[in-house]
């Protein structure tokens, strides 16, 4: 029996149903350096203004943006709670108003070698994970990576960051490609949102979204959806430099406003295309071959 299939009957052997409390996103990009990490953590900054509980999961391995935003070191990783039985409220840390984030660890590029023992526990605390919480963020890397297309190809709902930058457009481009020409990608069940920073002009984001979105229906007969830009800001730089949080330490910057219309069109926004809420035990699931 394959691990896919242990997995499959320990959720079973749980009574686990599909629909998830929490609302998984995974944030990626075509390349790096795009400001991932800065979206993900204001995003959640905004979010818990609203009063929604927040988990980011750091899936971007070797490196520890969120650890170094927030200001915290994590004690233990995802590796922790697989390999040394630790327990999933033992591996989150604590961030500013209470946000969670999770450090990936090597756990997830080791996850094809579990025991049924490993399975039944990542299983267990998963299901507790979709119980403490609204929205779990998920930061992976960029380009198409392993990791970055099993993530992508798992989850519902996929915000895709990019830049105007011409080399951020192609790059986007070609990690587009490769999901829609994986088996695995469920076309008509993710929702992917395209999100451009550092944008110098309003008009700048929909001008390159426009880009994308005609290359992708002429070539891949597919679509994406403009969630919104964000503006280049000193105020937003400032913060990256000094390791600070925008939304925190200039909340009313053009940068934080921009990250406070994305969280509130998550809340009270209706999505292009509804996603089906399959929950993080659900994605851990699809990550297993």
């Amino acid at each position: 029996m394959d691990q896919a299939e242990q997995l499959r009957n320990a959720l079973k052997a749980k009574n686990v149903r599909p629909v998830s409390k929490a609302r998984v996103i995974t944030i990626t990009s075509g390349k790096g350096g795009v400001g991932k990490s800065t979206i993900a953590v204001n995003l959640a900054i905004q979010l818990r203004k609203l009063g929604k509980k927040v988990i980011i999961f750091d899936a971007d391995m070797g490196l520890a943006n969120v650890e170094v935003m927030f200001g915290a070191i994590p004690k233990y990783n995802l590796s922790d709670m697989i390999y040394h039985g630790k327990k999933m409220k033992e591996i989150i840390t604590e961030g500013p108003m209470e946000i969670g984030f999770i450090s990936g660890g090597n756990g997830i590029t080791g996850m094809n070698n579990l025991s049924r023992n490993q399975l039944t526990r990542l299983v267990n605390n998963l299901i507790e994970l979709d119980e403490l919480t609204d929205f779990i963020l998920i930061d992976t890397g960029a380009g198409i990576a392993n990791n970055v297309m099993e993530f992508v190809l798992a989850s519902p709902e996929v915000l895709l960051v990019l830049t105007p930058e011409p080399s951020s457009l192609t790059d986007s481009y070609s990690l587009i490609k490769a999901l829609y020409g994986n088996p695995g990608f469920i076309r008509n069940g993710t929702n992917i949102e395209v999100v451009v920073n550092r944008t110098t002009m309003p008009e700048d984001g929909k001008i390159v979204y426009a880009k994308l979105s005609s290359v992708i229906s002429k070539f891949l007969q597919g679509e994406v959806h403009f969630f919104g830009t964000i503006p280049q800001d000193v105020q937003l730089e400032k913060s990256v430099r000094e390791q600070k949080i925008v939304s925190l330490s200039a909340p009313n910057s053009r940068s934080a406003l921009a990250f406070e219309r994305f969280a509130k069109s998550l809340v009270d926004g209706e999505p292009v295309i509804e996603p089906e809420r399959r929950g993080i035990r659900q994605m851990f699931f699809s990550l297993l071959k």
